[in-house]
């Protein structure tokens, strides 16, 4: 008896993504207890150009110039900053789960500056939405705090989130077709942060990498989320719609929280799993992917089974791990 595809399942492709995408906030934390952040993202930005590296050779000879500035600055915003912050973060003492909710208000954040840049109304929940928000990482952070969690820490992926929306914007600004497909645009942005970093690493003396397996192994992993995660991103964008992809990912904060309590020996404060309660309703509250003209991605086109590499446009939302 044939075995069908797991990933046809609309159940299956919620659960894989929420699984993935916490995977990344995991993989900077086990990284962070074998090497500096700027030697694992080195390493892992080179391995993850290495693997792409047919899709950046087919873009070479697509892309003209001006689409090869945006790829440059959307990769400093989406992957330098939004990479560098979140695994500062974890290196620093920020607890995955911590990293994941902070994150995961971007899509709720870029909604909302859609909204006001195309002047429309800012209706009541919205503001609730984004004031439980706010409640909710707060308290989150409190505990940390208590913890003894630095401040300076705790604004590494703050700022991470902030350069991602940023560089989330410019791309809606940016999206009008013709649009590089999915795999080139990816290729294209792993080239630069991999150059960016391994600049970087070098600079800092850090470029030489452990010669360890668990060091290896946490760029194995962290590679596999990146890239598993934005692709399974956009396949439940496309099969499943925008709507249901970024509430989704406000599950991923709480999924990571329990998944680094067996790993790392993390304990689960109540003042994070509260947090983690007030967000999710500020994202009922918030209906982040209700309104196709501000939502934070497209559903457009065939599904990436059918044609991997033609894929008409990349999800809006960029952020990965």
């Amino acid at each position: 008896m044939a075995i069908g595809n797991p990933l046809s399942n609309a159940a299956l492709r919620g659960s894989a993504i929420v699984a993935v995408w916490s995977s990344g906030f995991i993989g900077a934390e086990l990284g962070a207890r074998h090497a500096a952040p700027d030697t694992l993202l080195t390493w892992r930005c080179l391995v993850t150009a290495v693997v792409l590296l047919p899709w950046a050779l087919r873009a070479a000879t697509r892309l003209d110039r001006q689409e090869w500035i945006r790829q440059a600055v959307l990769s400093l915003l989406c992957q330098c900053l939004y990479l560098g912050g979140v695994f500062w973060a974890a290196s620093a003492g920020v607890p995955a789960g911590t990293s994941a909710l902070i994150a995961a208000l971007q899509p709720a954040l870029v909604f909302t500056a859609a909204v006001l840049l195309n002047a429309q109304r800012l209706q009541v929940r919205h503001l609730a939405g984004l004031v439980l928000g706010t409640a909710g990482v707060a308290l989150t952070a409190a505990g940390d705090l208590r913890a003894g969690v630095s401040g300076v820490a705790l604004l590494l992926p703050l700022l991470a989130m902030l350069a991602l929306t940023a560089g989330t914007l410019l791309q809606q600004h940016w999206s009008a077709p013709p649009t590089p497909p999915l795999m080139q645009t990816l290729a294209v942005q792993a080239v630069f942060t991999a150059g960016f970093f391994t600049v970087y690493a070098a600079g800092a003396g850090h470029l030489t990498p452990p010669l360890t397996v668990g060091f290896w192994m946490a760029v194995a992993w962290s590679v596999a989320a990146g890239i598993g995660s934005y692709c399974l991103y956009y396949l439940v964008t496309a099969r499943d719609g925008a709507a249901r992809a970024s509430v989704l990912l406000y599950l991923t904060p709480g999924a990571t929280a329990l998944w680094a309590v067996p790993m790392f020996g993390q304990p689960l404060r109540i003042s994070t799993v509260l947090g983690l309660l007030i967000s999710a309703g500020a994202v009922v509250l918030l209906g982040v992917g209700d309104d196709p003209d501000v939502s934070t991605d497209t559903n457009e086109g065939p599904e990436p089974a059918e044609r991997p590499d033609d894929l008409p446009r990349q999800p809006r939302s960029t952020q990965r791990l």
